[in-house]
């Protein structure tokens, strides 16, 4: 296959001033592929082709691609690897005694890191995970967590604002802005739509500028001097980090961008022993948050998050019961009315993966959706399924039988069909 003109093959940190729209940030090894097809199942807008008879695939083109990884994390012959790592150079950095390295850690991180060292799905980790970073030999460990809390201010009030008054410009109904697969997906197929989508930056995107702003001025440190690093459970993470406009302190808002998987190497790497580590909490400044900011994770959290805000504002009362189940979405398409006191009706949406907010932004685009409030995320389940996050064993495992049947087809000779593999 010819190479398209213009486009980046990278393994470690791309060269600054990079374009993200030409960098293959996830990537298909054309020699383990095994034709199955899977990769093409999970992937919303057709990035991932067969570029041959024989039904291997490949990502044609990166612009086509919204960098989610689900194609990865799905994979059952690991043949799919991600084609942007910062690991190597954090570790410079880490030993650089003239850079200010500080690590930024989303919410899902804390729930996922511990199935690298064998713990349960789902255990929390936050503790040791701050303690490993330090360990890890991070100056300083703010939390995501922070800003997730800045966001629910924001898009919440922003929202208050466009029910209050919407015009052409804010537009109902609302869409959330913290996906970055998502942002990139509105842009690209329904840039139309870009003035319903929420002008705030995602909790990272404002906690970058943050940590060399504010930060900088409360621990004296120089701002040129911090090395921000973004620890998502999200590969599309690493495309928004390198985002033109990503630049607002002045400096590069986000230095560098890894995920679960990639910490999870770099505490083995060191030879820390992450089981043994005693829980820590994150340091001040830029550490604190709520419970709010925790549910950013699952699909439905950051709408649940903001509408206890909304709600609070709009009706001048506090919720007797903060949680908003109704809202929380684990696949599919959910709908939902939440009664206001002296307000009325809030009527809101939430699409837990991109073929379904597609659903969503053709009713929009039709002026067919009555909804004051949308939420998307990128992966099925939210950030928590993110793919960066670790990958589940039994989806390998699952591929051993596919793998012996193959061989076995392969021996005798016999026509290879899709569904005989899978």
């Amino acid at each position: 296959m010819q190479e398209m003109e213009n486009v980046m093959y990278v393994k470690n940190a791309p060269p600054l001033g990079s374009d993200p729209d030409t960098i293959f940030f996830v990537q298909v090894d054309a020699t383990k592929c095994q034709a199955c097809g899977e990769c093409e199942n999970h992937c919303a807008t057709g990035a991932i082709q067969p570029i041959n008879d024989e039904g291997i695939r490949q990502v044609l083109n990166p612009a086509a691609c919204m960098n989610c990884g689900q194609c990865l994390i799905n994979c059952p012959y690991g043949a799919i690897y991600e084609g942007v790592s910062y690991v190597n150079e954090i570790f410079e950095k880490l030993k650089d005694p003239d850079t200010i390295v500080v690590s930024m850690p989303a919410p899902s991180v804390r729930y996922g890191l511990a199935e690298c060292f064998l713990r349960p799905v789902g255990t929390y980790a936050g503790g040791k995970m701050h303690a490993a970073l330090k360990a890890l030999g991070f100056d300083y460990v703010w939390d995501n967590e922070f800003t997730a809390d800045v966001t629910i201010m924001e898009e919440g009030t922003e929202l208050i604002e466009r029910i209050a008054k919407p015009d052409k410009e804010k537009p109902l109904p609302q869409f959330t802005s913290c996906c970055p697969g998502w942002i990139k997906f509105v842009e690209s197929f329904y840039p139309d739509l870009l003035p319903h989508v929420s002008t705030c930056k995602s909790p990272i995107a404002m906690l970058g500028p943050l940590a060399k702003t504010y930060g900088a001025h409360e621990t004296h440190c120089r701002p040129e001097k911090i090395y921000t690093v973004s620890i998502m459970p999200c590969i599309a993470k690493k495309y928004e980090g390198l985002r033109q406009e990503m630049a607002d302190s002045g400096f590069r808002d986000i230095d560098a961008t890894i995920d679960t998987r990639e910490l999870a190497y770099m505490i083995k790497r060191a030879g820390i022993n992450f089981e043994t580590l005693p829980d820590r909490k994150p340091d001040p400044i830029l550490g604190q948050s709520t419970g709010a900011a925790t549910i950013f994770g699952n699909s439905g959290g950051v709408m649940e998050a903001a509408l206890r805000l909304a709600y609070e504002k709009l009706s001048g009362k506090t919720l007797k019961d903060p949680a908003i189940k109704l809202v929380r979405t684990r696949e599919g398409i959910n709908t939902a009315e939440i009664d206001v006191p002296n307000f009325g009706t809030v009527k809101v949406a939430v699409a837990s993966g991109l073929t379904n907010a597609a659903k969503l932004c053709d009713e929009v685009r039709a002026k067919m959706a009555d909804y004051h409030f949308i939420e998307i995320m990128t992966c099925p389940g939210g950030c928590v399924n993110g793919g960066g996050q670790p990958v589940d064993p039994e989806v390998r495992t699952a591929s051993l039988a596919r793998k012996i049947r193959l061989a076995m087809t392969r021996r005798t000779g016999s026509a290879i069909q899709k569904g005989e593999i899978i």
